[in-house]
């Protein structure tokens, strides 16, 4: 090997400052390191072996795609070998610093300090080969890309502080060797059947054959000099039959396919055989990645497309539909071509056939697991409850069963982490009752403490309450579950005499004195209200705010005005409580100017109930203080 240049890098600060935690924070999962790295080459492995398909000459002279690992006690080394495809410079800068592209300062900002939580939020950030400076005191990479010649091999160390160097040098092999200069407590990384075991544990199910040399010993007990071995399958584990497999197995390839660190909540691993064959195997994560809520939902990872065990491409965005990307998984192929685009993927009818099959069997998933582990269930929902909420109102032939797996916050309920799913509700309705009850607000508190649901609360009818932003929008595609409407109580006339009457004398009563308070707050108000008319849904509050029944909630224009969307603005209709002190104050006051100031007041106590910012909140203050001194 010959040096030609050399450069010296600075890393960034923050990347920096992420080194320092990957150093101190992976203390008691470091092992991980190796796991990291071989995942990395069988990466390198799977582009090779896919690049070779168009551009064969890459593979020429050296077919036999594998991993290597050695380590030198006398040197203190641990060496790990691929003859995949390769870096050239420009990759090596971009690639080897993932974490510089993954949102460094989000991952800053949320480390609690726990050491555990840490660990699973760099995971989720993919510093894998940075997992290295854990047990290494430096570190040392050598690569030449497939495509490239001998004399532009880059060479890349560092020893994980403040900078790295970049060396130009000949290099006759393809492909990545990293070296690892452990650190003087690492020993443990420098033994053999140490070594074996963490490979057994972790990477038993890479595709490819990872070797390690072994020294052969003849009858005498005379070393007979070193033999190669394969230590792991290297057989593709989704190609296995599934009688031979076990949890671990399962778990371990979970952890390798999807760079995770967390737990799979639940996976299905399935072979179709027919018109077109071919074998998923698709997992539940226990928690979602960390970067879900920032990426856009076409900028989908974790399901990956083989073809004939030829890793093709990462294709979630075409093999499930948008509300399904937290699946993360295999799907591999008998019947596509391996020279398959994703122009191609976009128009082919198979893999609209698989996509179709793929999210059945993740909605068969989900149903299991609510019916049969109800509490992963709910770690599920946690996790991914709002995102599966899409589905409710893109995908229209699934949309019963989507439905039957939503789960909600409930009058019924205890606090916001009770949830109820619509049959719960139902089997729960009152008689008389055929209409689900919601109410849809910016957050749990705002939608339990509505006053829109004081009349259903007072009959003992459960309300769904939906605090999540995109519930609103959901629920305008949702209006039907098994034979059942559903109606939000905050828009339009809302008729509940077939639930009874908590006292219809009083009721009776109420409308009788309503019409003259209603008609001088009408005066009163003016413009500022759309209409006013005596409410069938209040028992305690004063006054509340209500929309048509196809309108747009209040709590919704507010979010799309602040994105920047173009709402028009609207006049509200005002309910009132007639038999209320307040309202009756109101129409019973002489001075008018008074009486204006009430009437202004139970409006802005509605607006304030809806989550919205008064437009003159010094005047609000002027009035209650008015009112309150009497």
């Amino acid at each position: 090997m010959t040096v030609q240049a050399a450069e010296t890098r600075r890393f960034e600060a923050e990347v920096e400052q992420v080194l320092k935690l990957v150093t101190h924070s992976l203390y008691s999962h470091k092992e991980i390191f190796l796991r990291e790295l071989v995942s990395n080459a069988s990466d390198a492995l799977d582009k090779l072996r896919f690049e070779a398909i168009a551009k064969p000459e890459l593979t020429a002279g050296d077919t036999d795609l594998h991993v290597e690992i050695a380590f030198d006690k006398a040197a203190r080394t641990l060496t790990l070998r691929d003859n995949g495809i390769g870096m050239s410079r420009e990759e090596v800068i971009e690639n080897i610093g993932t974490i510089a592209r993954s949102g460094t300062r989000r991952f800053l900002e949320s480390l609690t300090g726990d050491a555990r939580k840490d660990t699973q939020l760099i995971g989720q950030f993919g510093v894998g080969f940075y997992s290295t400076f854990v047990v290494a005191d430096s570190v040392t990479l050598v690569t030449r890309r497939a495509d490239l010649p001998a004399e532009q091999a880059v060479r890349w160390t560092s020893n994980g502080t403040s900078e790295y160097a970049l060396d130009t040098v000949t290099e006759t092999r393809r492909g990545t060797t990293i070296t690892l200069h452990l650190k003087p407590e690492e020993d443990e990384f420098l033994d053999s059947w140490k070594l074996r075991n963490l490979i057994g544990k972790y990477s038993d199910h890479i595709a490819f054959p990872i070797r390690m040399l072994k020294e052969k010993f003849g009858e005498e007990g005379e070393s007979s000099g070193p033999e190669i071995e394969t230590i792991n399958h290297a057989s593709a584990l989704w190609t296995r039959p599934k009688n031979e497999l076990k949890d671990e197995d399962y778990t371990a390839f979970y952890k390798h396919a999807a760079h995770a660190y967390d737990e799979p909540l639940a996976w299905t691993h399935n072979r179709v055989e027919g018109n077109q064959s071919y074998t998923s195997l698709l997992y539940l994560p226990t928690q979602a990645p960390f970067d879900m809520a920032f990426s856009g939902r076409d900028e989908r990872k974790g399901l990956k497309l083989y073809i004939r065990r030829v890793f093709i491409m990462d294709a979630s965005e075409h093999l499930l539909p948008a509300y399904l990307r937290f699946v993360r998984g295999v799907i591999d192929s008998d019947d596509l071509p391996l020279n398959v685009s994703r122009e191609i993927l976009q128009e082919n009818k198979l893999v609209a056939q698989i996509r179709s099959g793929l999210t059945k069997r993740t909605l068969d998933l989900l149903d299991t697991l609510a019916a049969d582990q109800p509490e992963k269930y709910a770690t599920f929902w946690s996790n991914f409850g709002a995102v599966l909420k899409e589905g409710a109102a893109e995908d229209h032939a699934n949309r019963e069963r989507i439905a039957k797996l939503l789960r909600f916050a409930s009058t019924k309920g205890e606090g916001s982490a009770a949830k109820v799913s619509l049959d719960d509700y139902i089997g729960r309705m009152k008689d008389g009752q055929d209409t689900i009850y919601y109410v849809t607000a910016d957050g749990f508190a705002a939608a339990s403490g509505s006053p829109q649901i004081e009349a259903l609360k007072a009959r003992d009818v459960e309300v769904l309450l939906m605090g999540e932003r995109i519930d609103e929008w959901m629920m305008g595609y949702l209006h039907e579950y098994a034979g059942k409407k559903l109606r939000n109580v905050a828009k339009g006339e809302l008729d509940l005499t077939k639930l009874g009457s908590v006292d219809e004398a009083k009721e009776k009563e109420a409308d009788a004195a309503a019409k003259p308070v209603i008609d001088r707050l009408k005066t009163l108000l003016g413009a500022k209200v759309k209409d006013v008319r005596a409410s069938k849904r209040l028992t305690e509050s004063a006054s509340c705010l209500v929309v048509d029944e196809y309108d747009m909630a209040p709590h919704l224009k507010r979010m799309l005005k602040a994105a920047g969307q173009d709402v028009p603005d609207a006049a509200p209709t005002l309910e009132i409580n007639a038999n209320h002190a307040l309202v009756q104050r109101a129409s019973n006051e002489a001075d008018e100017d008074r009486a204006r100031e009430i009437a202004t007041l139970l409006l802005e106590q509605a607006q304030l109930l809806e989550g919205a910012a008064l437009d003159d909140p010094a005047g609000f203050v002027k009035r209650m203080n008015a009112l309150i001194a009497g």
